[in-house]
């Protein structure tokens, strides 16, 4: 078995497969302070309520956004797993060519929802993750990752509502009955998923324009991305374990180097 981690601006989301079965997964906050120990002993329970004992766990690759966590987490999976993690960056095969300005300062976890998303759906294909942050990344039908779009997530977006305003309360991110609201929480609800929809249904339509790719394949991932993968016919696919899958497949490419 692999241990698979996404360590996000938010949460962690981990998984373990057997051979290309995912066995199970699992989330813990990532903006929570935790020493290499307090990780070790979270991981072996969290392992052990799903039946998972930790000499099962033979190897493990990471994807991180936060480098904050990475020395305390690193050093949990070595003391308490007894195996040394890959971590997804420079050096390390995906099987995409990134021919960005800047190749290094595209996040691990684009590159894995990327690799994903071309070795399961093919290219050329658009992915959609609806995170901290919203991004839409651009591979081509013969692998290249051409371009990336960023923009506040869902929850950022409703954070800034209510930390900048006087009045407005936090609210549960969820569709409204209808856009026409009456009161403040669906007002607010309306704004930020009917926003966020209008904004992926633009986006997407002007990748398809100025790229000239017509046949282009829009596959989403990302917890809210559900809610709005489930109300615009321009996402083709809604895949939740898609950054998982996309861990075990750069780990499976780098088996050998894997320990």
């Amino acid at each position: 078995m692999i241990l698979v981690i996404d360590v996000g601006n938010t949460n962690m989301t981990m998984g373990v497969f057997s051979g290309e079965e995912l066995e199970a997964t699992f989330r813990m906050m990532t903006k929570t302070p935790r020493t290499s120990d307090e990780y070790g002993v979270m991981l072996i329970q969290l392992l052990k309520n799903k039946g998972i004992e930790a000499e099962q766990i033979e190897g493990c690759i990471i994807a991180s956004v936060v480098p904050d966590v990475m020395h305390s987490l690193t050093g949990a999976i070595v003391r308490y797993l007894d195996t040394q993690p890959l971590i997804v960056g420079p050096g390390v095969k995906t099987g995409i060519k990134i021919v960005t300005e800047n190749p290094r300062a595209i996040g691990a976890d684009r590159i894995v929802d990327a690799v994903a998303a071309y070795e399961k759906y093919g290219g050329p294909v658009l992915v959609l993750d609806f995170g901290t942050a919203t991004t839409y990344d651009l591979v081509l039908e013969n692998g290249e990752f051409a371009a990336g779009i960023t923009a506040p997530g869902i929850r950022i977006s409703s954070e800034a509502l209510w930390k900048q305003t006087a009045k407005l309360p936090n609210i549960e991110i969820r569709k409204p009955k209808s856009i026409l609201a009456q009161e403040t929480i669906s007002s607010m609800q309306a704004g930020l998923i009917y926003g966020q929809i209008g904004q992926t249904e633009y986006i997407i339509r002007k990748v398809k324009e100025e790229s000239g790719i017509e046949n282009l394949k829009v596959v989403a991932t990302g917890g809210l991305g559900r809610i709005i993968a489930d109300e615009t016919d321009t996402i083709d696919i809604y895949d939740s374990s898609l950054t998982l899958e996309g861990l075990r497949i750069i780990y499976e490419k780098n088996r050998s180097v894997a320990k």
